[in-house]
């Protein structure tokens, strides 16, 4: 090689590297490829020159612009999932406390109401067995069975009566306004022997006779049934009492049974 030659070359290399740059590689298939599937240019591709390989994104072997998006979605999700378990834990509270709320409300609601039932059934049955008492008295003084303190039927005792009744009629209808169906119909019964207890002791002829004795029973038997589902409907539970028998050595002559 002559001396003019080898500077000839040695000018041209800056001229070379200036057309390096200005003048880039053309871009291949691959290339263009991996630029539309937004991969790393330096991952490796299929051998024919196509679509890249992309088990390498399973392998963790390349991929510089996946491993972006994957970071990105991961602080993406990292700042999403506490926002939603502070959702989740707000809404739970909010489930709960109205629970709570409205079973508190519900024991209330039901605590007042029984109130009002022990007081209406007790008023009842109160001004019930007045008037028992007060026909059996009469009915003594009429000679239908042995007590207590006989009671003439007079105009005044007439007009007690009366007052007596229309008592026990409200406080009836009451008990119907705050009694379940078992006790409102209990009470039905009960009043059906109370004025059969009226009949007998006031002497008003019925179509069936019938002895003081054995309508003070059914009377006695209608009051515990109607004291049972009193009590069933205010939450006790159990028989009203156990049967204790009156002994025969204290009854009077003439009284099989007692009545009250």
């Amino acid at each position: 090689m002559s001396v003019f030659t080898a500077m000839t070359l040695s000018a041209a290399q800056p001229f070379a590297a200036v057309d390096a740059v200005l003048s880039p590689e053309p871009m291949t298939p691959s290339r263009a490829a991996c630029r539309r599937e937004g991969v790393s240019e330096e991952s490796p591709v299929a051998a024919d020159g196509g679509i890249p390989d992309f088990a390498g994104l399973r392998s963790g072997e390349w991929g510089t612009g996946f491993d972006y998006e994957i970071g990105a979605f991961v602080s993406l999700l990292g700042q999403i999932l506490p926002l939603v378990g502070v959702a989740l834990g707000a809404v739970t509270s909010f489930l709960a406390s109205s629970l709570n709320d409205r079973a508190r409300w519900r024991r209330e609601q039901s605590v007042r109401w029984d109130e009002r039932r022990l007081d209406a059934y007790g008023e009842y049955i109160h001004a019930v067995k007045e008037l028992a008492g007060r026909y059996q008295r009469i009915a003594a003084g009429r000679g239908l069975v042995i007590g207590p303190a006989p009671l003439e039927l007079t105009a005044e005792v007439l007009a007690e009566l009366g007052a007596a009744e229309s008592r026990r009629s409200a406080l009836g209808e009451t008990c119907e306004l705050l009694g379940d169906t078992d006790t409102n119909t209990a009470s039905k019964t009960l009043n059906h022997c109370l004025w059969r207890l009226e009949h007998l002791a006031r002497g008003v002829p019925t179509q069936s006779e019938q002895s003081w004795e054995q309508a003070y029973l059914e009377f006695r038997d209608a009051q515990r049934k109607y004291l049972e589902y009193a009590r069933a409907s205010l939450g006790v539970t159990g028989p009203v009492n156990r049967v204790v028998a009156w002994p025969s050595a204290w009854r009077p002559v003439g009284r099989p049974s007692r009545t009250e």
